[in-house]
């Protein structure tokens, strides 16, 4: 029968043997596939908030409001103007797509994704089959970032 020193020194061991396994990150192999879309992604800078007035057939326009995290979580907001004073969110998480392109993939609620085109400090909405919207008012459907201060060359911007 083991003494209770020696079960301690054991289990002591044990988990010494744990903590040197849970802390020692081996590398198997490294990868060569193409990640220039994550790549992409990381040197995106997209989270922000951003606003537009989306035309409407049946109201004055849709208020649209876009927050992006930076841990690819998103927020839509839309506001019926004119129609309700309901305001309508969807959450839900944003990848980047192919031609950079957005993709907003909701959580529940609503089946379809979202596409954007990215172009510097605007969204511009696609169609379902990822194309730019040609139909009248088709320069109206844009959301234009609003976080961002720019700061002209040369200038310091007091941090």
């Amino acid at each position: 029968m083991q003494t209770f020193k020696q079960t301690t020194k054991s289990l002591l061991a044990l988990l010494l043997t744990f903590f040197i396994f849970l802390t020692c990150s081996p590398v198997f192999a490294e990868s060569t596939g193409d990640n220039t879309a994550e790549h992409k992604q990381a040197n995106l800078n997209l989270s922000g908030l951003y606003l537009g007035f989306f035309p409407c057939s049946d109201c004055q326009g849709i208020r649209t409001t876009l927050a992006l995290n930076s841990n690819n979580n998103y927020v839509f907001i839309t506001l019926y103007v004119g129609k309700s004073d309901r305001e309508f969110v969807e959450k839900g998480k944003y990848s980047l797509g192919e031609n950079n392109t957005l993709i907003l993939t909701p959580r529940k609620g609503s089946t379809t994704a979202q596409q954007y085109l990215i172009e510097d400090d605007m969204l511009i909405k696609l169609d379902e089959d990822g194309n730019r919207i040609s139909k009248d008012n088709a320069d109206g459907y844009i959301l234009k970032r609003k976080d961002v201060v720019k700061v002209p060359d040369g200038q310091h911007s007091g941090h």
